[in-house]
């Protein structure tokens, strides 16, 4: 389980079709507290270490399936590309996102962007399916980063990044066009599943 709060900005130092892919990131935390088997969220999906090492910089590496690739946006990654980290949630640490699985349901959209003062709202299209998990003021992870939605106009719903998100984490390099994973609250699907049967 994660929170959705970005604690690193890794980098993709190397990329390599092995039957699954195999994917080296470079990454500012310590890896001495780092367990092979650890898991740790990258762009929001939920990834497994499987090696280590700190030469010329720390890294780790991941297998993704090729499940995983077609439902998310890592078919996009290109080495230097940079992702969102995040350890998962230990016991005693502070929830300050919301409950966030790693699991990512479908791949959105950015279809506007506009600055408001400071902050940059973002417009995004999320698969049809999906949409009605979405609500204003509810949480979404997009790109593994909790984030509390603005409005929603059908498929369409918006997010406010201030100027610390856009610098702690990855979004400060978005642009239109650019494919998100997009992971809903689980609390909105329960309630949505207890709506359908109650």
């Amino acid at each position: 389980m994660f929170t959705g709060i970005i604690t690193d900005i890794g980098l993709v130092l190397e990329l390599e079709q092995r039957g699954d892919l195999r994917a080296r990131i470079g990454t500012g935390y310590e890896i001495a507290g780092i367990d092979i088997g650890a898991s740790i969220a990258c762009n929001g999906v939920c990834l497994t270490v499987i090696a280590l090492g700190s030469d010329p910089q720390n890294w780790f590496d991941v297998e993704i399936s090729a499940e995983t690739v077609g439902a998310t946006n890592v078919g996009a990654w290109t080495k230097g590309g940079r992702l969102n980290l995040e350890r998962a949630l230990k016991v005693g640490d502070e929830l300050g996102g919301h409950i966030v699985s790693g699991h990512v349901d479908g791949v959105a959209q950015v279809v506007a962007m506009k600055d408001e003062g400071d902050s940059t709202r973002v417009t995004f299209r999320a698969p049809n399916d999906l949409a009605r998990f979405i609500a204003p003021k509810g949480s979404v992870a997009l790109n593994g980063t909790s984030l509390t939605v603005n409005e929603v106009d059908g498929v369409d719903f918006g997010i406010n990044f201030i100027p610390h998100t856009k610098t702690a984490t990855t979004w400060g390099d978005t642009a239109v066009g650019d494919h998100i994973n997009l992971e809903i609250d689980t609390m909105a699907r329960y309630v949505a599943r207890l709506r359908e049967y109650g």
